[in-house]
């Protein structure tokens, strides 16, 4: 037991066991591999710690412009219309548009408005993706980039992959408005805005998600069919609707849609009103890309291919570009070519009449003359109180802002001329059967020695009456008829009946030696015509404000003061006639018409004239070389006759003929003569007869002595 009771040792303490050390495990080896590629693996380390944190940075300058922009984009209606000038349109006489000048806009039309096939054609072609990004296409715009490097190698020069939204802030110039201060131009702001780099680039992404963050889809795609240029100054769909087609955004069909869209990409090369047959071509692309992405099925497609889009009548004709540019000229700047406002002008012009004057010349230039001429000609046919109903300025009829050889080209007018000669002395009380004598004479002015004029015949008639004279173009007794009542009254006539143009001082003046216009000899006709007052010819009839009932402007043309008498207006008109009738105009005869009229040919064959009127129009026609080369064969009873004859045919086809305003002088009682020295003179109180005899001794004594 005591054994039981002994205690039993404490047990000893264990020593803590120490820890283990471990060995450090021996560093792989790189090997040669590892060890060149070492660097390049710590570079993309250290290009990844810095991309992500400029990522960070970019995307935080994004956000923040992204909310700068979005704050400060207004409502889309201050967006529609960007245009810094404005539009002019010119109405005809029956109050149809036939021309636009300036930027056209047909007012704003929202994109839930629109024909859904014009919706349509514009998202196939533009941006078929644009209803699901968020203002950048980056899968479109990564597949431009490679195109374009590999075509060009710059990825950001060339196809741009814009998608709508984008292309839509370029339009707004990233909400830059135009400032002349920094700018030349419209076209540099345009071009300045359309300038691609890379900033640009990342400027035009901010911009574009701060109007998808700001604006609904439709109202983007709202801005964009009314800012989008189109050709031919047509800005925004409306407009270009109307433009081409006569018809609203609203109600457009498949193929006008398609056109439409197509000229998105290069809208003044293929305007159809330039080229048609490239519009359409394009027109049939977009149609297969809407048949493509099922807005269209391939029986709709097959349809609208079989029927391409035609342009509209107004749009077809190509008539009133030189008219419409001389109507433009002839209002103030800042209502015409410098308007900033939309301005409605309506004209005189005639369709019917223009398009005849354009028929007419083509078909003499295609059958009468020789293939390759360079030969040019101009038309003017107005009414008697100076009102322009038509306007060809040459053969370029499709011309716009050309050069206008009826209103801008200054020609001699050759015999042209001869009928303001006559008139002056039938106003001074001369009979067109006073005996005039052709024979050899000579004048002499100072400074420019002896001048001998010729008939274009070489022959010389001897006694001929005024109007024989007149009638057969002679040149001698003209002359010294002219000398016979008085150069400077010759002048006055002339100046007084609208030849605005600086007139010859020596006795060449008779025979056409100055220069005219077209226009101003047409209208100095038009007032024998209306029986011996003078007109300002015009083509404006009234200029107004788009949405204005009230005119800023009215004509300021028309009949003017009087120039002649009216019997001896009559009495020319009578003399006229029997150009026409059996001298050097006869092939300007109109079958079952009175025309008068007086051929014209310079010398040297330089400038070839007709011109004449029925009793409702005068119309005037030149033709020549711009370069003034003479002529080959033609004068002025050869084609400007035919001309006039192929104008006027067609425009009095169909109309009841309408006599000639002329009074059939009688021989029994001659007008007593009152020979001129230029300064104006009362009657003398001879008796018929000794009035003949006294004009017959006169004029014998100044053929004889030179003048």
């Amino acid at each position: 037991m005591v054994a039981e009771k002994r205690s039993r040792p404490a047990p000893k303490k264990r020593k803590a066991a120490k820890p283990v050390r471990r060995r450090k495990a021996a560093p792989k080896r790189r090997g040669l591999l590892g060890t060149l590629l070492w660097p390049f693996k710590w570079l993309m380390i250290l290009f990844w710690r810095i991309a992500w944190r400029g990522t960070l940075v970019v995307g935080l300058l994004v956000g923040i412009g992204v909310f700068y922009y979005a704050s400060t984009l207004p409502p889309i209606d201050e967006l529609v219309d960007g245009r810094t000038r404005g539009s002019v349109t010119l109405l005809d006489a029956r109050g149809e548009t036939f021309a636009w000048r300036g930027d056209q806009f047909g007012g704003m039309i929202r994109a839930q408005d629109v024909n859904e096939n014009l919706r349509n054609a514009v998202i196939a072609t533009e941006d078929k993706r644009f209803y699901w990004h968020f203002g950048v296409d980056f899968y479109a715009t990564g597949a431009a980039m490679v195109r374009n490097y590999r075509n060009g190698g710059n990825p950001l020069s060339g196809a741009g992959g814009s998608s709508l939204t984008q292309q839509t802030a370029k339009l707004l110039c990233f909400g830059r408005p135009f400032d002349p201060n920094t700018w030349e131009d419209e076209t540099a702001y345009e071009a300045d805005c359309r300038r691609t780099t890379l900033w640009r680039k990342v400027q035009e992404a901010t911009y574009a998600f701060a109007m998808e963050a700001r604006y609904t889809k439709e109202e983007i795609l709202t801005i964009y069919l009314n800012r989008a240029y189109l050709g031919a100054g047509s800005r925004g769909f409306e407009a270009a609707s109307q433009r081409y087609f006569g018809v609203s955004a609203r109600e457009v069909n498949a193929p006008q849609s398609a056109m439409l869209a197509g000229l998105l990409q290069a809208p003044s090369a293929r305007a159809p009103t330039r080229n048609l047959q490239r519009a359409q071509d394009r027109g049939a692309t977009v149609l297969r890309l809407m048949r493509d992405e099922g807005y269209l099925t391939p029986q709709e497609e097959a349809i609208a291919q079989a029927n391409p889009a035609t342009l509209s009548q107004a749009a077809r004709a190509r008539a009133g570009g030189y008219f419409a540019d001389w109507v433009m000229d002839s209002g103030p700047s800042f209502f015409t070519d410098g308007t900033t406002e939309d301005v409605i002008i309506r004209t005189t012009l005639d369709p019917r009449i223009q398009t005849a004057a354009e028929e007419a010349l083509v078909w003499v230039f295609e059958n009468k003359v020789r293939a390759g001429s360079e030969a040019q000609a101009a038309i003017v046919v107005m009414s008697a109180d100076g009102a322009v109903r038509a306007m060809v300025g040459g053969r370029d009829l499709t011309a716009s802002g050309a050069f206008n050889r009826a209103t801008q080209a200054l020609r001699q007018t050759g015999s042209a001329f001869k009928p303001f000669v006559f008139a002056t002395a039938l106003d001074l009380g001369m009979s067109p059967f006073d005996i005039l004598l052709d024979e050899a004479t000579c004048w002499t002015s100072p400074g420019s020695g002896e001048w001998c004029p010729r008939n274009y015949t070489g022959r010389f008639e001897g006694e001929v009456t005024m109007v024989e004279a007149l009638q057969q173009s002679l040149n001698i007794p003209a002359v010294a008829l002219s000398e016979l009542v008085g150069r400077d009254n010759v002048r006055s006539v002339a100046e007084s009946f609208g030849i605005v143009s600086e007139l010859a001082n020596g006795p060449a003046l008779a025979l056409g030696a100055s220069e005219s216009t077209l226009i101003e000899m047409t209208g100095a006709y038009a007032g024998i015509l209306n029986g011996g007052s003078a007109v300002k010819p015009y083509g404006l009839v009234e200029l107004r404000l788009a949405g204005d009932s009230e005119p800023l402007l009215t004509a300021t043309g028309g009949i003017r003061e009087r120039v002649i008498q009216e019997s001896a207006a009559r009495q020319l008109t009578w003399m006229m006639y029997q150009v026409v009738e059996g001298g050097s105009g006869r092939r300007a005869g109109v079958e079952g018409w009175e025309i008068a009229g007086k051929t014209g040919t310079t010398q040297g064959a330089r400038d070839a004239w007709f011109i004449g009127f029925s009793g409702d129009y005068v119309a005037g026609v030149w033709m020549g070389y711009d370069n003034n080369t003479p002529l080959t064969g033609v004068t002025g009873s050869g084609l400007p006759a035919e001309i006039w004859h192929e104008t006027m045919a067609r425009v009095l086809s169909g109309l009841t003929p309408t006599p000639l305003p002329m009074e059939v002088p009688t021989q029994a009682v001659a007008p007593q003569p009152q020979p001129q020295t230029g300064q104006g003179g009362d009657g003398l109180g001879f008796t018929p007869e000794e009035a003949d005899t006294i004009i017959n001794d006169l004029l014998r004594e100044l053929q004889n002595s030179g003048g």
